[in-house]
């Protein structure tokens, strides 16, 4: 059961491999883009290439999809990025439900693991595969692999490592629960982080926020669904996404949250130092490296973060 690319990789694994899949859960088919025309999910397209028996029920409750579920008689559900499922679908099966989730659990629990590890600014993160229970991300764990989170890593590329990371785990966790079903309950320790899902309001840069941080959120909303600021313009107001910035920690006597253009550059005083804005798109125009964009666009002078 999955949805997103992520989930692809681990279905690809399991198709390859010698275990049996009988069915395919995903999300029906969505309007999107400007002609709302139907968007499938990727592991839709995986399944229907691979003619690979397919359901995609709108309600999980639902009695026919319960029953469907039984049919198949499975020995066990894979979820990996899917919604949270009622009891009555992940207690079908003999040798249990697990889940794949995209961090060390219990740290990170949530809908944007990916994202918050690199936000907070963590050194390390990786993937945990785990029972599922009747609450988000807190039954009793089978297998960790973990990776380490590169300097200037961003959202996009440590998907793009935990991704197929996550699909060798899983074979594992499915060769695991064919000996024994062993797993060991999560324990807090009172330093763990959430995370929860990416809004408008927590996606928004907040200027009193360390350097450091702020350097966090643009990368680990990079390349989706990106970091963004309000910039007063003269008369207008900018709502501009960020996609990648450099920040430079250093003392300095400049009014702080002010847009400064200087041989082709844009930074932003900080309290800390300065941000120079290296890849951004204005409202209504196309992502663009900050040089580009000065050769055909002009802040007026004063240009101040909201």
């Amino acid at each position: 059961m999955g949805t997103p690319l992520f989930a692809v990789y681990a279905l690809e694994a399991i198709y390859q491999s010698e275990h049996e899949i009988v069915g395919v859960v995903t999300s029906v088919d969505k309007p999107a883009g400007r002609g709302k025309q139907l968007r499938q999910s990727e592991v839709k397209k995986f399944a229907t290439k691979n003619e690979l028996n397919l359901l995609q029920p709108l309600n999980l409750k639902e009695e026919v999809f319960i029953n469907d579920l039984k049919k198949l008689k499975a020995d066990v559900f894979v979820i990996v990025a899917f919604r949270m499922l009622p009891k009555t679908v992940w207690n079908i099966p003999p040798m249990g439900t697990f889940n794949l989730h995209a961090s060390l659990l219990p740290n990170f629990r949530g809908a944007a693991p990916i994202n918050w590890a690199i936000i907070h600014n963590v050194k390390t993160t990786g993937v945990t595969t785990f029972f599922i229970d009747d609450k988000i991300d807190t039954g009793a764990v089978l297998l960790k692999q973990t990776i380490s989170i590169e300097e200037n890593e961003t959202a996009g590329s440590l998907h793009d490592k935990l991704a197929p990371l996550g699909a060798k785990l899983i074979l594992k966790t499915l060769n695991h629960i064919m000996v024994d079903r062993i797993a060991v309950p999560q324990k807090l320790l009172g330093s763990e982080k959430e995370a929860p899902k990416l809004t408008k309001e927590n996606t928004k840069i907040k200027w009193e926020k360390p350097l450091l941080f702020i350097d966090g959120l643009i990368r680990g909303l990079n390349p989706f669904p990106t970091a963004w600021i309000e910039i007063q313009n003269g008369e207008e107001q900018l709502k501009i996404k960020i996609f990648k910035a450099t920040p430079e920690i250093k003392n300095n006597t400049h009014k702080i949250g002010v847009l400064e253009i200087k041989d082709k550059k844009i930074r932003i005083t900080h309290s800390e130092g300065f941000l120079t804005i290296d890849e951004l798109q204005l409202p209504n125009k196309k992502k663009m490296n900050a040089r580009a964009l000065l050769n055909g666009y002009k802040f007026k002078k004063g240009s101040k973060v909201l």
